[in-house]
């Protein structure tokens, strides 16, 4: 039986309800309408580990194959957020990417388990959004940092979702109504169970730590207005709409929002058939930027 608990604002006041059809009801009886409430995130984790490729689908859009083992990178808890609410693109920036996927909660302090012994320690499961901001790729490539770890990049929501079957679940990702990823968890390599354990055998993992499970293929960038679905079977639905950050990234230090040929050739999908043209001396970004809508 899986039961969908979900942290809200209620009376000013953060506190825990249980979706009951079209409500959320308190422990104390009070109860608002699910599309009324103001959400908070489903947990507050003290780390938010990602794996890099899960998805067949995205290995075969970048022309590549899957390591020997999962490689991931990590998220700061302050890029969490939450159901509803905005994503920032900032000032100096435009290749923000969406990435659906579905987030893995942890109940337990865990460390050194097996795979067989994950489910004992998982709380439950919820909907993720793992943002890019690909303008930072040439100098954040190998940490990942800027790229998906600024501020706001991180929504998880809508609630978390208790006794879910991970097993051939649909996972897909809307951009203002329109289909755009669309995939089941039975095409990923590594399932949730084995994501826990692997991380596990040197990291320990505390309660309300986020592990995020990979997105399939067609991540592409997003322009400040688009709203932003991801739906996944069993978990529900996680909008968000993007809008534009009026404060410019600070050119007076560090690394600079870039164009490069990586830069653009991630965020359309490694997209190599418009790098030879590029190479071959084409329109360069303007020509990327003028097939955004077309490939999105």
């Amino acid at each position: 039986m899986t039961v969908e608990y979900r942290r809200i604002l209620l009376d000013g006041y953060p506190i825990l309800t249980t979706r009951e059809g079209d409500l959320l009801v308190t422990r104390d009886g009070r109860s608002i309408g699910v599309d009324d409430a103001v959400h908070l995130p489903p947990c507050n984790p003290s780390k938010i580990v990602c794996v890099h490729l899960n998805y067949h689908s995205r290995v075969d859009e970048f022309i590549t194959k899957l390591p020997a083992a999962p490689t991931y990178f990590h998220k700061p808890p302050t890029a969490l957020n939450t159901h509803k609410g905005d994503v920032v693109r900032p000032e100096r920036c435009k290749w923000l990417n969406y990435e659906g996927e579905i987030a893995i909660v942890i109940g337990r302090t865990c460390r050194n388990i097996a795979p067989s012994e994950a489910g004992d320690y998982i709380a439950g499961y919820s909907v993720a959004n793992d943002y890019g901001l690909h303008d930072f790729r040439d100098t954040d490539a190998g940490s990942m940092l800027r790229v998906k770890g600024s501020d706001t990049l991180c929504p998880i929501g809508p609630g978390l979702v208790t006794g879910w079957d991970f097993h051939d679940k649909r996972i897909r990702t809307y951009v203002n109504g329109e289909l755009r990823q669309d995939d089941t968890t039975a095409n990923m390599e590594w399932d949730m169970h084995y994501l826990v354990a692997d991380i596990a055998r040197t990291i320990t993992l505390e309660p309300g730590d986020v592990l995020l499970s990979g997105t399939p293929a067609n991540s592409r960038p997003v322009q400040p207005g688009d709203l932003v679905e991801v739906e996944v079977e069993g978990l529900g639905r996680l909008a968000n709409r993007i809008v534009h950050g009026p404060t410019p990234i600070r050119d007076d230090c560090g690394a600079q929002p870039t164009e490069s040929e990586e830069v653009i050739s991630t965020a359309m999908g490694g997209d190599w058939e418009f790098r030879g043209k590029r190479a071959a001396g084409g329109q360069g970004a303007q020509f990327y930027e003028s097939r955004l809508d077309e490939k999105k």
